[in-house]
């Protein structure tokens, strides 16, 4: 299936699977043998790297690197300039990619290292530096990435401020 949409010097490559009503923005490249579920929406410039899977409901922001073997849940927010790896020893011979779970938010400017596991509905602040697995229903921020208070916290904090 094509995308809904797709900017101008868009790379889509070879056995891409494409879910309905995605959309592909400007110079963005999605590498071979990856899954975009429904409704997924890949920024401007992002790299989305060879087999991938996003799950429905996914949007990554501009800018955004996502190496191969990486797994991303439904429901998955990622912001500008966020960095995922897949090579504990670079350069090595082997890879491992980053899994992120359903519901999570990445936010823009942060790097997750290879192997990493981000649990269902946590909050990577922006900037952050994660070096290991996130649980579930956390907030993780600092250098490195530690936990900062719950995800009932985030929200109360976010409709607070959204009601300011």
């Amino acid at each position: 299936m094509k995308p809904e949409r797709l900017g101008v010097g868009a790379v889509i490559g070879e056995n891409v699977t494409i879910g309905k009503g995605v959309s592909i923005w400007n110079l963005a490249y999605v590498g071979r043998d990856t899954r975009l579920g429904d409704n997924v929406m890949i920024g401007s410039l992002s790299h989305v790297d060879y087999n991938v899977q996003i799950g429905d409901n996914t949007r990554v922001e501009g800018s955004v690197y996502i190496p191969p073997l990486t797994r991303i849940g439904k429901n998955v927010f990622i912001g500008p300039a966020a960095v995922m790896t897949n090579d504990l020893y670079p350069m090595g011979k082997k890879m491992v990619g980053v899994t992120i779970e359903d519901g999570a938010i990445i936010c823009g400017g942060c790097v997750i290292k290879a192997g990493v596991r981000v649990g269902k509905n946590s909050v990577v602040a922006m900037g952050a530096v994660v070096t290991r697995d996130v649980p579930p229903e956390t907030v993780v921020m600092g250098v490195p990435a530690r936990v900062a208070y719950t995800r009932k916290e985030y929200d109360a904090k976010k409709l607070k401020w959204e009601s300011s």
